[in-house]
């Protein structure tokens, strides 16, 4: 004789349902996982290859109590809502938002590429480039992030430089690329090497489309006492002060 088979009882398809559908909103949250908001700048004025000058420590601190701290005076970025991640790549990234982060009690996630000593420029910028690829596919898949706004402090280079898309035609390599910016007018194609004090702000209406539908320039200027950190016009470099490199 056969062997009698029990059927599945009721609590049993019940598990069975619940799990698939756990699973297909798992799949659609990563799928779907794309920030409301990203804003985005370059580090502070810089002393060395490690750290910032006088001048890049008090933008960072400029930074926080006018734009990104919880008790920002102004809401033009931010737009009341809590930053869900900040994002840096080297130590002058890293310093320039520790402010901001610190106020809202969130770490700096880093996408560390860090000065060696003897390290070739080549090797050196293979490296930045290679982490600002995966800093920008975290930025546009994580779920953790989806919705939010996400703060970046990169450097200028790998934000967008039309020399260096033009020498990787097959693989994106900037921000600019990376975070699909180039698919919207008006975004500037390199961000000049002495220029200072603007933030990018990358609005993603459409999700989970990837692709930007917002873009705009924010001109820093500051309330006392950071009121001399007000940035040039962009192309245009900010006036040279003791102890930071041109």
């Amino acid at each position: 004789m056969g062997r009698f088979h029990t059927p599945p009882s009721r609590e049993w398809h019940r598990f069975v349902v619940a799990l698939c559908m756990a699973i297909a909103a798992g799949s659609m949250s990563t799928a779907e996982a794309v920030p409301r908001r990203i804003i985005l700048g370059r580090h502070g004025e810089k002393a060395n290859a490690y750290a910032l000058c006088t001048r890049g420590q008090q933008r960072s601190l400029a930074l926080r109590d006018q734009f990104l701290g919880r008790s920002a005076r102004s809401q033009a970025l931010l737009e009341g809502q809590q930053p869900v991640a900040f994002l840096a790549i080297t130590p002058h990234t890293l310093e320039t938002l520790a402010p901001s982060a610190r106020s809202w009690s969130l770490p700096v996630v880093m996408f560390s590429q860090v000065p060696q000593q003897g390290e070739s420029t080549a090797t050196k910028r293979q490296l930045q480039q290679q982490r600002t690829r995966e800093a920008a596919a975290q930025v546009l898949s994580n779920p953790t992030w989806a919705g939010g706004t996400v703060v970046m402090a990169w450097e200028h280079r790998t934000i967008a430089n039309q020399q260096l898309a033009e020498r990787f035609p097959d693989q994106p390599v900037t921000l600019r690329q990376l975070l699909n910016l180039d698919q919207l007018q008006g975004v500037p194609d390199t961000w000049p090497d002495d220029t200072y004090g603007w933030i990018w702000i990358i609005d993603y209406d459409n999700a989970p489309s990837p692709i930007p539908t917002g873009f705009r320039m924010v001109r820093e200027a500051f309330a006392a006492p950071y009121s001399h950190l007000k940035a040039p016009a962009w192309g245009r470099p900010v006036p040279q002060a003791d102890g930071c490199l041109p």
